[in-house]
């Protein structure tokens, strides 16, 4: 089983953005994925509802090569 670290980060007009790593092999890759969430709490219990998913959109993402300083951002839709 993959492991995942979640924080929450400061809030920003557009909502929550959490940050996460994701496990690849003995790597770690920093992830985040800005929410349009009120509550870091809401932005979290969402990354947590839709991991799998969100796992595996940042490794795509990751796949291709789009990072933007050495991050793999997300944005929910």
């Amino acid at each position: 089983m993959k492991s995942v670290r979640i924080t929450p980060e400061d809030s920003s007009r557009n909502g929550q953005k959490i940050t996460f790593l994701l496990a690849i092999g003995a790597e770690r890759q920093l992830c985040q994925l800005q929410t349009t969430f009120r509550t870091p709490d809401q932005a979290s219990s969402y990354l947590h509802k839709h991991r799998k998913e969100l796992e595996r959109a940042a490794r795509e993402r990751l796949a291709r090569g789009e990072l933007e300083d050495g991050v793999v951002k997300l944005t929910m839709l």
